[in-house]
């Protein structure tokens, strides 16, 4: 089965200068994808392109097998099978909810217009705020309704452009997983923009890490996180630092922290210098170990607690501890690895030791 959105070398410009340069990428019926990047990398760029707001310079954007953006032709924005969320809602404030969900059913019949309205309602919830007006609901109430007025008319996809930056922490986190749940339940596709990594991890199926309008790898959060391609998705997606290691062979390599065996062979030859990547769930407290660290800070997370360690050369890593193991700053500890997963670099001056 062919995806529903494909999109193919797209270039994307602002006067002259490529905000997106070549980006390909594709997204099967049903799943969730993500554009994650820092801002001003081009990611709401990429959805305005695929909403039609912004022209298409190279390149060309199908879905449903059908071209609706390329160099030479583009669909208008309000005939394309697309729904969007914004950021800032983009109620219409002198509507009602009902009237607001409603607003792209000018199409259908007064009462299969009512019933999409009513069925809507239900699916966000809101079925007893439906004469309320916006500025009478919370954010993430008028989120839900942004939400609901988007799938009304049974889009082929939905953008979701930063939909849940106005809102506090904890909101964010339980209304994107309401929000994954509402589009799985109707097998809606979906592409989110965001610089928040938790939020893409918790919502969708796949991510694009974007640098400089290039997508750097298109994957799982599992792969993304585990199996980075490059040192930018390595430092950008989760925490972590780098250590130094020489190459014993393809699968093994000599560390501070001991001998690192992974489950890659890298066919660099034997003796090269590398920089390897340590996530802090690899670190573990052993008591037995012979490797020992010294706590400089401390971040308590509830049920764990981020601990910044100092190797004896000199070197940081980060632990991440259960929270009933209580540690203190200035503290000696014996440390372990315990790594599944190896990601190395080919070793580079300026990226040695650092943080991400």
């Amino acid at each position: 089965m062919p995806p529903l959105l494909k999109i193919d070398k797209l270039t994307c410009r602002y006067d002259s200068t490529d905000i997106i340069a070549g980006l390909s990428l594709s997204l099967n019926e049903g799943d969730i994808g993500c554009l994650l990047g820092p801002s001003g990398c081009g990611k709401s760029t990429i959805l305005r392109a695929i909403a039609g707001f912004h022209p298409v310079s190279k390149g060309e954007i199908s879905l449903r097998d059908k071209v609706i953006s390329s160099e030479n032709q583009s669909l208008a924005p309000e005939k394309r099978p697309v729904g969007m969320v914004f950021q800032d809602y983009a109620l219409f404030p002198h509507m009602t909810i009902a009237q607001n969900i409603a607003y792209g059913l000018n199409k259908v019949s007064r009462k299969a217009r009512k019933i999409k309205v009513a069925e809507m309602l239900e699916l966000v919830n809101l079925s007893d705020l439906a004469e309320r007006y916006p500025h009478e609901l919370s954010g993430g109430q008028q989120q839900r309704v942004s939400l609901a007025r988007a799938m009304a008319p049974e889009p082929s996809l939905i953008l979701l452009d930063e939909p849940f930056s106005n809102l506090d922490v904890e909101l964010r986190k339980r209304l994107s997983l309401n929000i994954r749940d509402i589009l799985k339940s109707l097998n809606m596709t979906a592409i989110l923009v965001t610089h928040d990594q938790q939020e893409a991890f918790a919502m969708c199926d796949h991510i694009g890490v974007i640098k400089d309008g290039v997508i750097q790898q298109w994957d799982t959060p599992y792969n993304l996180y585990h199996e980075p391609v490059n040192r930018f998705v390595a430092s950008f997606v989760g925490q972590g630092c780098f250590i130094k290691g020489t190459q014993l062979t393809h699968e093994a390599f000599e560390t501070e922290l001991g001998v690192i065996e992974g489950n890659r062979a890298y066919q660099w030859p034997n003796g090269s210098h590398v920089d390897i990547l340590v996530r802090p769930d690899d670190i573990v407290f052993n008591s037995e170990s012979s490797i020992s660290a010294n706590i400089i800070s401390k971040t308590f997370a509830g049920t764990s607690t981020l601990y910044r360690l100092k190797l004896s050369s000199g070197s940081i890593v980060e632990g991440l501890f259960p929270s009933h193991q209580d540690l203190y700053i200035g503290n000696q500890i014996n440390i372990s690895l315990a790594a599944d997963h190896l990601i190395a670099f080919q070793w580079s001056e300026s990226s040695s030791k650092k943080s991400i």
